[in-house]
């Protein structure tokens, strides 16, 4: 192994987690234009797509799969209505009888790590539901449908059922009353997040994986099987994973073939049909 993979497996994730949130953060912080954090976004792609190429998990996983457009589709239109979702936030905050209990006083990096926190057990529990009730399935397959596993399709999500997880987790932020710069940053992160948890880096975290739901727990999640994969739902974290009997952790990761919607070959990949899919009647 080459000095340099064998830095990247230790390095990569909490360097590009960090790194990145500390560089929005400080952006935040400073008053930068509203572009700069589309503008990171893009750079942490691009760094994704480096680390991928010099340190791969499954060196297949790097090559399209015939997924590019449609994967560049889910990306464009899913930020783009959370962006929507973040401008709308002072309207919601209006509705409300109360100013709310949002602790304004704490530095930023405290408000986004309540966030963070906050919006996780939201978005998990709806997750875990989501494989769960049988209403929320099909929604949620379309993230299933994938079949390799790399940072830029952790973008990939039926825009309803992410405005359903968006809601479990950003609903208790709005009553608490988080300012709009909180939000963009939790967007953000959550971004940030997706891409480690799809990333195709064959990283190393060592006692982290019992708590950070990076790719090496999240991988387990995406095995076709409806029991195998039935496992690790959180988002950034594993802890209400622990707490629902639902944690996995160990050396049977999938490889290429061994991800996908179960008892679905023919799942289609074209984006529209992949919107459509949930509505369709089965037989």
């Amino acid at each position: 192994m080459s000095a340099l993979r064998f830095v990247i497996r230790l390095a990569y994730a909490p360097c590009f987690f960090v790194g990145f949130l500390w560089a929005a953060v400080s952006a935040v912080q400073t008053g930068q234009p509203p572009w700069v954090l589309p503008v990171l976004l893009g750079l942490a792609l691009g760094v994704s797509f480096a680390m991928e190429r010099l340190a791969p998990y499954e060196p297949i996983w790097n090559e399209p799969h015939g997924d590019r457009a449609r994967d560049v589709a889910h990306a464009v239109f899913n930020e783009v209505s959370i962006a929507a979702s973040v401008l709308v936030l002072p309207l919601l905050s209006g509705l409300l009888p109360y100013s709310g209990v949002w602790p304004d006083d704490w530095p930023l990096y405290g408000q986004l790590a309540l966030a963070i926190l906050v919006a996780d057990l939201g978005i998990t529990l709806a997750h875990y539901a989501s494989h769960r009730i049988p209403a929320l399935w099909p929604l949620h397959a379309v993230h299933h449908s994938v079949e390799r596993m790399y940072g830029f399709n952790g973008l990939l999500k039926h825009p309803l059922h992410q405005a359903i997880e968006l809601t479990a987790g950003v609903a208790p932020l709005v009553l608490l009353g988080m300012p709009m710069e909180v939000a963009w940053l939790l967007a953000f992160a959550v971004a940030i997040q997706l891409m480690l948890q799809h990333s195709n880096v064959d990283m190393r975290i060592g006692p982290l994986v019992y708590i950070w739901a990076v790719a090496p727990a999240h991988r387990h999640h995406h095995l076709a099987s409806q029991s195998d994969g039935d496992v690790n739902f959180g988002l950034f974290t594993s802890l209400w994973d622990h707490l629902l009997g639902t944690f996995r952790q160990g050396s049977d990761t999938p490889r290429a073939g061994q991800i996908g919607v179960s008892g679905r070959p023919d799942y289609p990949r074209a984006y529209l049909r992949q919107l459509a899919e949930p509505f369709r009647g089965r037989s």
